[in-house]
């Protein structure tokens, strides 16, 4: 019997690698992901990986070809590969409901942000940024899946020890200031976090990342003109992969 293959496709991603070290498979901008079988569905519907909030990772771990450090992937390029692995298994059209009006989305139209790459050096994920407020100099870096990990897993701790308490906002923060004023120790930016970060100065450096970040546009914008605002945006869950599954 002949050998057998799946059919793969290449998928570029929204950074372009340039954020990557050089060592690093992603450092070409782009991965090689296969077609979705019906193994990669027996993912989708594992109960363990549902409720543990791991199904959709273990899904695009079991589709990428390239041998990547999974926990590498920047958030943004990890979304692109999301959207890539549902049109590879079920197809570019997609239909969600919004305000009780079904929606239809062609997947394979969405772009990428438009992002500032001048801002970027080669291999590095790390950026300088001048507080407008408070006149601090910091440095930062985008989050990857390895770190948002990291984060989920420290404010759980945290709930633990105060259920009634919430640190999403300055946990997140913590990991993603890498230096201020020159201090690179991780108790320096914690308590610059805790006691020196003003509100305003955080807002402002949320919106920069959020500017400077490479990720795929997932805000749809219909043609008509029944929608008002910037668009919708497309929501992501387990029906994204498989609309049927009823979860």
């Amino acid at each position: 019997m002949a050998e057998l293959k799946i059919p793969t496709e290449i998928v570029s991603l929204p950074s372009k690698g340039l954020l990557y070290p050089e060592t690093s498979p992603l450092a070409k901008g782009q991965i090689e992901m296969k077609y979705m079988t019906a193994k990669e569905e027996d993912i989708l519907t594992n109960a363990n990986f549902i409720r543990q909030g791991t199904v959709i990772d273990k899904l695009l771990q079991a589709l990428i070809v390239t041998p990547i450090d999974y926990n590498e992937l920047l958030i943004g390029d990890k979304n692109a590969i999301l959207v890539a692995a549902r049109v590879l298994g079920y197809g570019k059209d997609y239909s969600f409901t919004y305000n009780n009006r079904e929606v239809s989305v062609d997947l394979s139209t969405l772009e990428d942000k438009v992002v500032d790459e001048s801002l970027f050096t080669r291999g590095v994920n790390e950026f300088n940024f001048t507080l407008p407020h408070s006149g601090n100099n910091i440095t930062f870096k985008l989050l990857t899946h390895g770190d948002e990990q990291k984060i989920e897993a420290e404010i759980k701790g945290l709930q633990k020890v105060n259920p009634n308490g919430s640190t999403d906002v300055t946990t997140r923060l913590k990991h993603i200031i890498t230096s201020v004023e020159g201090k690179r120790e991780a108790k320096d930016v914690r308590e610059f976090v805790d006691n020196y970060l003003i509100a305003k100065d955080a807002r402002a450096l949320r919106e920069h990342y959020t500017k400077i970040q490479p990720d795929i546009n997932l805000i749809y914008k219909p043609e008509d003109d029944s929608y008002v605002g910037e668009g919708i945006a497309i929501p992501i869950s387990l029906n994204f992969f498989w609309p049927d599954s009823g979860l």
